[in-house]
């Protein structure tokens, strides 16, 4: 319960602002700039996995060690990259172009 309490009270202030949508605008923005700036580190941190699996592998004795972090790079690698390529697909399938801005719907006469 009180992993619940706490998040809702440190966003009680954005419930009470909820009538003006630029705040929800702000948090949008911030949060892809975020993926934007974190994507990268992350795609960095699957190769040397991969890598350091391999000379795990190579160099010592613990080549089922090894193997595991190889694959775990490999698996992660996939992953992100397929998501990419999904996500890339279907901005183009709904004619979304990559780095435009969200457009929030608004309640007529408020």
């Amino acid at each position: 319960m009180k992993k619940f309490i706490i998040p809702v009270l440190l966003l009680a202030p954005s419930f009470a602002f909820a009538q003006s949508l630029g705040n929800l605008n702000t948090l949008l923005s911030s949060f892809g700039d975020l993926v934007e700036k974190a994507l990268p580190i992350v795609v960095a941190i699957a190769l040397l996995t991969f890598f350091w699996g391999l000379i795990k592998y190579i160099f010592t004795d613990a080549k089922e060690g090894g193997t595991k972090l190889m694959l775990w790079g490999v698996v992660a690698l996939f992953v992100m990259v397929s998501i990419w390529g999904l996500v890339k697909f279907v901005g183009n399938a709904f004619g979304v172009e990559q780095g435009g801005s969200a457009q929030v719907p608004t309640v007529p006469g408020i």
